[in-house]
């Protein structure tokens, strides 16, 4: 046993045994009593390793909840930033809507005076929805399709013959969708 070795273990020995073989010059000891552990009481130093332990078992549970904490925290400021404009665009909607039932005043007389107006109103309109399309929000294709709950809210049903039996009818509300999200239903007639 080296002289560091020896020292190491006596330094962790709380008993007075000490080595009289002569092994302090540096020479590798050949006695018994080096090569055996210490025989005194090790109870304090095995209390000792066990609280290190406990506490290397906290610390790499702290390192994992901190890990955890900045990915949700990274989740949620990336959902927060694509979703930023949401509000604004359903507080938009309602004016894109009363925009489309101005334009559905239009008659087929283009001279007078309100089919001009009208026609102010629809390039607005235009313009609107084109700003719309930019920033991802689209529509929902509701006549003809199958009744859908997660793009469609039912308000009235009807009986027709000639349909399937649960395919929209009629649109009362046109339902919009930002990015990948339904921010806003489709209120729809449904064929019973």
């Amino acid at each position: 046993m080296s002289k560091k070795k020896k020292k190491d273990l006596e330094k962790s020995c709380q008993c007075d045994e000490t080595c009289t073989c002569g092994c302090n010059e540096g020479n590798e000891c050949q006695s018994e009593c080096c090569k055996e552990e210490c025989k005194c009481d090790n109870t304090e130093l095995d209390k000792l390793k066990e609280s290190v332990k406990t506490l290397q078992e906290a610390l790499l549970r702290e390192k994992a909840e901190v890990q955890n904490y900045k990915r949700r925290k990274d989740e949620e400021i990336s959902k927060t930033l694509k979703y930023a404009n949401e509000d604004m665009i359903l507080e938009f909607l309602p004016i894109l809507d009363n925009l489309e039932r101005a334009i559905k005043l239009d008659d087929n007389n283009l001279d007078d005076e309100v089919s001009k107006f009208l026609s102010g109103i629809k390039m607005v309109y235009t313009q609107i929805k084109n700003m719309l399309e930019k920033y991802e929000v689209k529509e929902i294709d509701t006549l003809g399709k199958p009744f859908n709950p997660t793009y469609h809210q039912a308000v009235l049903t009807d009986k027709v013959d000639h349909k399937e039996p649960g395919i929209v009818l009629e649109v009362y509300q046109k339902g919009y969708m930002y990015k990948d999200k339904v921010i806003r239903v489709s209120m729809v007639k449904v064929n019973e």
